[in-house]
């Protein structure tokens, strides 16, 4: 049995590490020394190779060392290869003390003190209350609640969406198209978590910021194909929206002329909300290894249809 991996070598090392001491029986190999292809039975990648059916003729899975999966060409991969996300608890934890800083960045009016610092301003600005701040999610799955359950307890008054029906205790949830209007008429800050799917490429958008409350503050921690950059641009300049955190873009590395890199109503960091950690992946990976070879369901298998 024999898994070939196909990310960061300096992760890819732990990786190799942990296998060798756990999981003795698995044959690691590391991208580009693939050895015989026939032999290969699983791959761990953040990307998959062109022609992956050519490439590795007897591949049983591939397994993305993500969350999401967005980031593969999922019409590309045979039909009948079982693709599998990550569902590594600390990327989970990684997403929630993000969204944290992110909200609260926003709450306590981060940005605008930033600039102060800069102007060498010393001065003081009304404080909101928490329970009068609404949070709104889009997304309510997984990862999505669990950031919600980490805002709770700061006393946010929080909402979700998401196209299908939920229900999360303490959490106000709106559904589908016909309540998205509602859901974000009252998000003074609103978080978008949501998968990259063709429905919801560019969603956040000059018609979505437009339903937002005049001075919302955003966060995308999704994807960067879920923003419309320019209508951003567009709703910060008309006071639409007041700030925004964005930790992904449609381009990454950004180029050295992009105006998000010293606009002063936002936060840019490079996609590092959460990163997979091969202490904590690396017993839920060997799991669904170990689940697939007895014929049990795989946890975080994709559902080519829906895209994740």
């Amino acid at each position: 049995m024999a898994l070939l991996y196909k990310a960061d070598p300096v992760r890819g090392r732990h990786w190799q590490a942990l296998f060798a001491k756990h999981a003795p029986d698995i044959e690691w190999r590391t991208w580009p020394d693939i050895g015989n292809p026939a032999e290969v039975d699983y791959l761990a990648a953040w990307q998959a190779p062109e022609d992956l059916a050519r490439v590795l003729p007897n591949l049983k899975v591939l397994f993305a060392l993500s969350a999401g999966v967005d980031q593969l060409d999922l019409d590309r991969l045979p039909a009948g290869l079982p693709v599998v996300r990550l569902l590594d608890p600390g990327i989970t934890r990684g997403m929630c003390e993000y969204a944290s800083w992110a909200v609260l960045s926003l709450h306590r009016d981060m940005l605008r003190y930033r600039q102060q610092q800069v102007a060498r301003c010393w001065q003081a600005h009304l404080l909101q209350p928490a329970a009068n701040r609404r949070v709104g999610v889009m997304g309510l799955g997984a990862q999505a609640q669990q950031i919600l359950a980490t805002l709770a307890p700061l006393g946010f008054a929080l909402s979700g969406w998401a196209r299908s029906a939920h229900r999360v205790p303490g959490v106000e949830c709106y559904a589908g198209e016909a309540q998205l209007p509602a859901f974000l008429s009252q998000c003074d800050i609103l978080l978008c978590v949501l998968p990259l799917t063709e429905q919801t490429q560019g969603i956040l958008d000059r018609r979505l910021f437009a339903q937002l409350p005049p001075g919302a503050g955003l966060v995308n921690m999704g994807r960067g194909g879920h923003l419309v950059e320019e209508d951003l641009l567009e709703a910060l300049e008309s006071g639409q929206l007041s700030g925004a955190v964005l930790d992904v873009l449609r381009e990454e590395p950004a180029a050295p002329e992009h105006p998000f890199w010293e606009h002063p109503q936002v936060l840019l960091t490079p996609h590092i909300a959460a990163m997979t950690q091969p202490e904590s992946a690396f017993g839920v990976l060997l799991e669904n290894i170990r689940r697939f070879e007895r014929g049990d369901e795989m946890v975080g298998e994709v559902d080519r249809l829906r895209g994740y």
